[in-house]
């Protein structure tokens, strides 16, 4: 009795390692990575984060030396938080319009050192900037108020983009932000500056790490629970994309990234758009803590995590593993 045999093995394709490169769907290189970093002040200095393992805060001479490591990898554009200090950090968040204000300064010490080699992607939220640690103006009650906040991203978004910002990056969820920021661009001719739209940024606990980073941590008063997203929530997340896109944003963001894949995916196949993800300071930790137990090999969980970005549908990732990651990738 002759044996039945499938006729379609796939299998075959996965035989050798030439074959599996060669079949291979998605392929994730240094150019799909974003590096976020922390600004502080001082000189020669830097500043480990202990919920952090292996990130640091730098200060503004040492910006450039990142951003020149950086290019060398491959990696195409920084992201850049700053950790206001406390004397300069006030109810109304004004240090952020200040021209000469930590991130100002690193932009331009960026631009001096590398010029228009390496993009410069900023922040724009308040809570950087605020005594109460929120993202935007808060009334007597604690609640945050949207026109009035936005009234002051604008004028954040015109002090980076004067400094040479590359892409303005709103993180803080205000209803009518991007229509506010892109009219206050084009009308003081940064018509090239890119929008890049925190468009779906859920209410998440991953965020711990990052708000030690920036100090706003011990200052939070309440949460964000009225302006971020919820996590049971989808279809929100599709109207929050569709109202950035049509108010001009040139990409949108998900963020955190692994626990939303599913709205990465649904974002891009919905609107065929830029879409990229942030891997938070929380899923950073998880893997360093995890590679620190034995739990699992740490190259290996770098790069699969930032592989299934790409797979979702991400044309880039803002990463802490950027460096590390592209390193391994030009290997």
């Amino acid at each position: 009795m002759s044996a039945s045999y499938p006729a379609t093995r796939l299998r075959r394709t996965r035989a050798s390692a030439w074959s599996r490169a060669l079949h291979r769907e998605n392929l994730l290189t240094p150019a799909d990575l974003i590096w976020p970093l922390f600004v502080t002040e001082g000189s020669g200095s830097e500043e480990p984060i202990g919920s952090l393992p292996g990130v640091s805060r730098w200060s503004v001479d040492l910006m450039a030396q990142r951003a020149k490591e950086a290019m060398a990898l491959g990696i195409p554009c920084l992201a850049l938080f700053p950790n206001t200090q406390a004397e300069r950090r006030s109810d109304d968040g004004r240090e952020a319009l200040n021209p000469d204000n930590l991130m100002c300064r690193a932009i331009r010490a960026i631009r001096d050192a590398c010029g228009d080699g390496i993009g410069v992607l900023t922040d724009v939220a308040l809570d950087p900037y605020t005594s109460h640690g929120q993202d935007g103006l808060v009334d007597a009650a604690g609640y945050v108020l949207n026109d009035a906040t936005v009234e002051i991203l604008v004028g954040q978004s015109l002090n980076q983009a004067a400094a040479g910002a590359d892409v303005i990056a709103p993180s803080d969820m205000m209803d009518g932000r991007i229509s506010a920021i892109r009219a206050a661009l084009e009308g003081a001719d940064h018509v090239n500056v890119q929008i890049m739209s925190y468009a779906a940024k859920y209410a998440s606990a991953f965020y711990g790490p990052f708000r030690d980073a920036v100090g706003s941590s011990g200052l939070l008063k309440g949460d964000k629970k009225t302006y971020q997203m919820d996590p049971g929530n989808s279809e929100e997340a599709l109207r929050e994309v569709a109202m950035d896109i049509a108010e001009g944003a040139d990409s949108v963001m998900v963020k955190p990234g692994l626990p939303y894949l599913d709205i990465v995916r649904r974002v891009k196949e919905r609107f065929e758009v830029p879409v990229f993800a942030y891997q938070v300071s929380g899923e950073y930790a998880m893997i360093e803590h995890a590679a620190a137990a034995g739990a699992g090999d740490r190259d290996a969980l770098v790069l699969e995590t930032l592989l299934a970005f790409k797979r979702a549908g991400c044309s880039g990732v803002l990463t802490y593993h950027a460096a590390h990651a592209a390193r391994l990738l030009g290997a």
